[in-house]
């Protein structure tokens, strides 16, 4: 699995327009009406690796595998979900099992389709969205404080001590209208085992008409503004649709560079996400088998070798390695290994991006 995305924002912004592109598929009804989505609905895509294939090519091997990126189109949220209004916690519960957040925001005038508001206001439609996860968490740590504090005076597990001071400290961070992201926690595990909405890294994705996909237009330029050192990617939901239903990788780039494009939307949104959420990824290649891994940056070789089977990290000896563009340069591992660009790495090489590894180990 590459990483797991939930697609949130106000109704009728073009989540479910969006998901059924990104994933080539046509799971998530698309109607002129909010709460259309009903269950969220997942798909799931290969990640664009033009790396993986080139790989491939040269040792002629059986099955490619890439990574995969799973999308969860979750329902539209409106003003007051955190108390249960529209379709309420239900969804924002399924945040939770997200690793990011995709922010859909409307950054397009269209009269046929209704917005929840009554206008097009990207920034008040983001303030919407967050003050609502906001108050859900806030709820949530208000409930959770007093049981573990209670658990506490009978414990003292330093981890739970650790889990409530900063939960603690996060609390006056929710209570002043602040993300708990936005909390001063430099141990990201601890940030995580608190399970907020509002710890999840977002990137903004705003929904252009086609004639706004390369240089934007003021409600893009507002989301910036507005979304500081957060990622915002500008999409047309509405083209994205038209090249998913193409049927080959040619005809798709003839109609990108036609609009004048250089990439698709799963493109940018996979690019962004993997530095969104400090990912990379390694090659495994054989005849039988050429797979790429996603693993997170700065992982030691027998941790990468672990994302493959526990008994790789457990009994790892080392790792051959080599770059990717060695690889190809020299036609393969003995080609490679002749002109000394394979490597013997051990327990403490930090896997760099594009590595091409075959692990030793004895279990």
């Amino acid at each position: 699995m590459g990483f797991n995305c939930g697609i949130v924002g106000l109704p009728n912004v073009g989540k479910s327009t969006l998901f059924n592109a990104l994933t080539s598929t046509s799971q998530a009804e698309s109607a002129n009406y909010p709460f259309c989505t009903i269950d969220p609905n997942v798909g799931r895509v290969a990640v664009p690796d033009d790396r993986l294939y080139k790989l491939a090519s040269i040792v002629d091997c059986k099955s490619i595998i890439p990574s995969q990126l799973e999308f969860v189109d979750i329902a539209g949220i409106v003003k007051g979900a955190s108390k249960g209004e529209g379709l309420g916690n239900k969804f924002l519960a399924n945040i939770r099992e997200t690793d990011a957040i995709l922010h859909v925001v409307r950054c397009f005038d269209n009269d046929d389709i209704v917005h929840v508001s009554g206008g097009i206001n990207p920034v008040s439609d983001i303030e919407t969205i967050e003050t609502e996860l906001l108050l859900a968490d806030l709820e949530s740590v208000e409930k959770r404080l007093p049981s573990m504090e209670k658990k506490l005076k009978s414990s003292k597990d330093k981890n739970e001590q650790k889990l409530f001071d900063a939960l603690s400290y996060v609390y006056n961070f929710l209570r002043a209208g602040k993300l708990a992201i936005e909390a001063n926690i430099s141990d990201k595990s601890i940030l995580n085992q608190l399970q907020l909405l509002t710890t999840k890294p977002v990137m903004f994705i705003c929904n252009v008409s086609e004639k706004d996909i390369i240089s934007g237009n003021k409600y893009t330029s507002a989301v910036k503004s507005k979304a500081g050192n957060r990622p915002v990617v500008i999409i047309s939901a509405s083209i994205e649709n038209e090249i998913a239903q193409l049927e080959n990788v040619n005809e798709k780039m003839e109609f990108l560079n036609s609009l004048g494009v250089e990439s698709t939307g799963l493109d940018k949104v996979v690019k962004q996400g993997y530095d969104l959420l400090g990912l990379m990824t390694y090659f495994t290649v054989g005849p039988n088998e050429t797979r790429a891994w996603t693993i997170t940056r700065g992982m030691s070789a027998p941790q990468a070798a672990g994302v493959i089977h526990s008994d790789f990290e457990r009994g790892f000896i080392c790792a051959e390695t080599i770059n990717w563009l060695d690889y190809i340069e020299h036609n393969g591992e003995l080609g490679a290994k002749q002109a000394g660009k394979l490597r013997l790495e051990g327990k403490e090489y930090i896997v760099q991006d594009g590595d091409v590894m075959h692990f030793r180990f004895n279990v």
